[in-house]
């Protein structure tokens, strides 16, 4: 008798929503929908995505990962009328590769079956394997390794050679679909949002850098009434034609400070270069939060910085006994004899 079996089919998912509108609430509602699948989920609000494990979903729904996506996909349609794109297959670095590649309304399901596997890896550009950045890319191209299957096929020794040793090693590994990396379950780190809906399609790009002045103005407020940090900042910006552009950036130190805030969100916005652009709203979000007990400023022999935090708490206090506008800063102001742009 043989006793000898094969392995589980292993089967990771990526799947990102598309929401019209991002709110921490309805993020909070589409993950509720994905653990009544499988309890495994790893929550990246980031890009408001997760990781699932359905390994074990498969056997207990009684479906194949093809199945159990779409069964997936279609509750968040019908319960919040999502849409998602998702990618599946026996690793988390197959999952996403999939999931990159399909848009959104649809799935792509890479079995567990090295010759599925293999027919959806090699033929994939080097730059569409996770950890292989267009840097990385142009470097291999110079080689001649142009594809993931370029990949697997050159000797690590050489890879080495290119890439540097650890660079390499991970790139040959999951161009080889090897890739043990689980699925680490737990609640989606706490965010805070703001956002600004403007009564009109706004071209002006002012009026954008003061619309963003505005949003982390009132989420630096809010995080220190909350006792709370920010570890990053995400800036959504919603266009006439609803499409979305999202950009995330970790902040130089964990912080409530709204000039250091501003200062992130400043370097967001300009770097999406965005001039004539139809935006219709602009949302900040403020990332991974944590109290602010645990902060750690970096020292300084410049007292400028302790003293615009002292004025900060000032104008804290006003705000809460006269109301959120009674202090502005200059540019959030209104000029006199001055009406709003047309």
């Amino acid at each position: 008798m043989n006793t000898t079996s094969r392995p589980r089919p292993r089967a990771i998912l990526r799947i990102h929503f598309h929401p019209a509108e991002r709110t921490e609430e309805l993020y909070g509602q589409l993950l509720t929908v994905v653990e009544g699948i499988s309890s495994r989920v790893e929550p990246l609000p980031a890009d408001w995505s997760a990781y699932v494990d359905l390994t074990g979903a498969l056997t207990y729904w009684g479906r194949d990962a093809e199945g159990l996506v779409a069964v997936l996909r279609l509750r968040l349609l019908a319960l919040h009328g999502v849409q998602c794109s998702a990618g599946a297959g026996p690793t988390r670095s197959i999952a996403a590769m999939a999931a990159d590649a399909t848009p959104p309304g649809a799935a792509t399901v890479v079995r567990d079956d090295p010759y599925a596997v293999a027919a959806f890896l090699r033929t994939k550009p080097a730059s569409a394997l996770p950890g292989i950045g267009p840097k990385t890319a142009k470097t291999l191209a110079r080689y001649g390794i142009t594809s993931v299957g370029d990949i697997a096929d050159t000797q690590l020794p050489t890879l080495q050679r290119i890439l540097g040793t650890t660079a390499a090693r991970l790139a040959h590994d999951r161009a080889l679909a090897i890739d043990e990396r689980p699925v680490v379950p737990g609640a989606a780190p706490r965010t805070m949002s703001a956002s600004r809906r403007f009564d009109r399609d706004e071209l002006d790009p002012d009026q954008h850098h003061q619309a963003v002045l505005g949003l982390v103005q009132e989420l630096g407020g809010r995080l220190r009434t909350s006792g709370e940090i920010a570890q990053a900042l995400t800036l959504t910006v919603t266009y006439a034609d609803r499409t979305q552009t999202t950009r995330n950036r970790s902040l130089t130190e964990p912080t409530a400070h709204t000039p250091a805030l501003a200062a992130t969100a400043r370097g967001l916005l300009t770097g999406l270069g965005l001039q004539r652009a139809r935006v219709r709203a602009l949302t900040i979000r403020a990332e991974r939060l944590r109290p602010a007990e645990h902060a750690v400023r970096q020292l300084t022999i410049d007292h400028a910085d302790d003293k615009a935090l002292l004025i900060e708490a000032v104008q804290d206090r006003a705000r809460r006994r006269y109301g959120r506008d009674v202090i502005k800063p200059a540019r959030l102001a209104p000029r006199p004899g001055v009406g709003p742009k047309r």
